[in-house]
């Protein structure tokens, strides 16, 4: 008896030790996890602290009107020139091509896999548009330089190296971005929505047109929106393909400088206000960023309250 009576006291003091441990490690975690947030929030805070410190002044310096809608840059001048006009334009065309490439292409491709695809088929096609991700961005610039670069001079002329062949790269690159999130946006939808559809008496492409893919449209527009920074935030084979000319494109076939290109281009060498003008438009950039996150919030809060 008095053995028993040991072991049970034992026992029931080891209890309140393992439940103390596993309420610090709890607490430990939440420190950690907190830790990770802080770092996380900390490290955008810097970036923006450090962009607009040296940026904005030599926004200033320069003149806000010259600096984006100045269409010479030309920093080795006497004066020398800063506006960055026609590299914004290069950017937004670019990245409009691309929506207008990969967008619909990505969410067809997204629909079929979702909703039309056999499961054994299935799990043959998503990994390999899974590894399109994957691919350096350099290995997309060699892709445009030795294929479709030479395709778009032999059909249209010119050097090949224009708005169009970048458009078309950029379109391939967001890909995997708008298929993933959009297949699994589409999978999320409960399965009542289109059994309810059918019952109505909906076809199943109905179905899905008119119901599950309405249902699914934040996180579509949020695959969308992340495609879209990908497309304007893209440099490196962007660089190699798009003859990076600083004029305003007047056609799809025209070459082009993008705002990621120019820095990346002429940074190895500037100094001074030079120096500072490109990290200026790399605060234009950040800002266009921005607002297209601004801007889907805002159109996702509304849709979601009607």
């Amino acid at each position: 008896m008095t053995e028993n009576t040991a072991v049970s006291a034992n026992t029931a003091a080891q209890k309140p030790t393992a439940k103390q441990s596993s309420h610090l490690l709890e607490k430990a975690m939440k420190a950690l996890f907190f830790l990770c947030a802080c770092v996380s929030v900390a490290a955008v805070i810097v970036i923006c602290i450090f962009m607009f410190a040296k940026g904005c002044p030599a926004i200033a310096k320069i003149g806000v009107g010259n600096f984006l809608f100045g269409t010479d840059w030309s920093p080795r001048n006497v004066p020398a020139s800063y506006g960055i006009f026609p590299m914004i334009v290069g950017s937004l065309y670019c990245t409009a091509g691309a929506i207008m490439i990969g967008v619909p292409i990505g969410l067809l491709t997204a629909i079929f896999m979702a909703k039309f695809c056999p499961k054994k088929l299935f799990k043959w096609l998503m990994p390999p548009i899974n590894l399109l991700a994957g691919i350096p961005s350099i290995v997309y610039g060699f892709f445009g330089m030795v294929v479709v670069v030479p395709i778009i001079r032999n059909l249209f002329g010119g050097t090949g190296n224009s708005v169009l062949t970048v458009s078309i790269i950029l379109g391939i690159m967001i890909l995997p971005t708008i298929v993933g999130m959009s297949v699994s946006a589409l999978k999320a939808v409960p399965d009542s929505y289109y059994e309810g559809a059918v019952a109505l008496g909906a076809t199943h492409e109905r179905a899905v047109a008119t119901v599950v893919f309405p249902a699914a449209k934040s996180g579509i527009l949020a695959s969308v929106i992340l495609a879209v920074g990908r497309a304007i935030g893209e440099t490196m084979a962007v660089i190699m393909i798009a003859g990076n000319s600083t004029i305003i494109p007047h056609s799809l076939l025209d070459s082009v400088r993008t705002l990621t290109g120019n820095i990346v281009i002429e940074m190895s060498y500037a100094e001074g206000l030079h120096y500072d003008a490109l990290i200026g438009t790399g605060v234009v950039l950040f800002v266009f960023i921005l607002l297209l996150n601004l801007c889907f919030n805002l159109v996702t809060n509304r849709k979601d309250k009607g």
